[in-house]
């Protein structure tokens, strides 16, 4: 009896994928336990349409997530911030301010989680910072500038 399975099932195969089992054990097993269902022409045809709007879809997002790496590696952010001496920071500079930054410059929306920061700034000058556009895309080089808020300190 071959069946289209709904979820991951061990030795078995992945989700979307149809196997050839027991009746018995789909009928004891795999179906009353939402795993899997009886795989009729129609459902086999639509998985299979299914799966290729899933890959297209994957190809479009990692095409625009080149686009969107490039863009960022061409961007150069200036970020002014309350300095003190030595070129301290009263505060920081996060990740928050940082996506706030590219949003101003760029119009892209990005999670602020991407933003990899392994501390806040808190020094002016340049920075550079890596930004995560997609898996499947390195991630973007994006230089930032600290300056003094207001011209106030050096």
């Amino acid at each position: 009896m071959e069946v289209v399975l709904l979820k991951d099932v061990d030795k078995l195969g992945q989700k979307g994928a149809v196997a050839n089992v027991s009746e018995g054990y789909a009928r004891n097993y795999l179906l009353p336990r939402k795993l899997a269902e009886v795989a009729t022409p129609a459902k086999v045809e639509s998985l299979r349409r299914a799966m290729e709007e899933k890959e297209a879809r994957e190809k479009r997002e990692a095409e625009q997530a080149v686009e969107v790496q490039e863009l960022l590696s061409r961007t150069v952010l200036t970020i002014a911030a309350q300095a003190g001496q030595g070129e301290r920071l009263f505060g920081s500079v996060t990740s928050q301010d940082i996506v706030s930054a590219i949003y101003a410059a760029r119009r892209l929306r990005i999670d602020k989680r991407k933003i990899q920061l392994g501390e806040p700034i808190r020094t002016l000058g340049p920075h550079i910072i890596k930004v995560d556009v997609h898996s499947s895309v390195e991630p973007a080089d994006v230089k930032v500038i600290v300056v003094p808020e207001g011209g106030s300190s050096s």
